[in-house]
């Protein structure tokens, strides 16, 4: 009887810790409203967009072909973000803008450069060397290989 009492009170507590715990995450996760999240990436990547489009613009009017003037605005965007990046702003568009800020070349080009400019103390080799393809590393990496593997597969099949 009295096993039965102290089983009944441990579980009880047991009980009691974990609604307690449940409270506590309720409170401490954030919530967010899904529309909001989504008009936000919106703007922001619509915002990339309008700045790539005039980029574009701009070399086009300057004379350059449609390929050169694309490669140009491409080489500006990843520039920009870079040194976005390396004045700690282009965190806080991701932060504001989510998706919207990291799913363009922008975004790609923060990827490389935040490990790079975080671990640069510890030196050129080690730091920048090493870490600068933390993240985007493993995304070269599959991109080629499956490149290399569809490119066996389409050769096999014109031959």
């Amino acid at each position: 009887m009295e096993q039965d009492m102290k089983q009944q009170e441990q579980q009880q507590k047991k009980q009691e810790q974990q609604d307690a715990y449940n409270e506590y995450v309720k409170e401490v996760t954030p919530t967010k409203n899904l529309l909001v999240q989504m008009l936000k990436a919106f703007l922001v990547g619509g915002m990339i967009c309008i700045i790539g489009q005039f980029i574009l613009n701009t070399c086009t009017k300057m004379g350059l072909d449609k390929d050169t003037a694309g490669s140009w605005c491409s080489m500006i965007l990843v520039f920009l973000s870079i040194v976005l990046t390396g004045f700690n702003i282009y965190p806080s568009i991701t932060k504001f803008g989510g998706a919207g800020a990291l799913v363009p070349i922008t975004g790609f080009a923060n990827s490389v450069a935040a490990p790079a400019i975080e671990f640069k103390k510890e030196g050129q080799v080690f730091g920048i060397g090493c870490k600068i393809f933390t993240i985007a590393g493993p995304v070269i990496l599959y991109g080629i290989f499956t490149s290399w593997v569809l490119g066996l597969i389409y050769w096999g099949f014109t031959c």
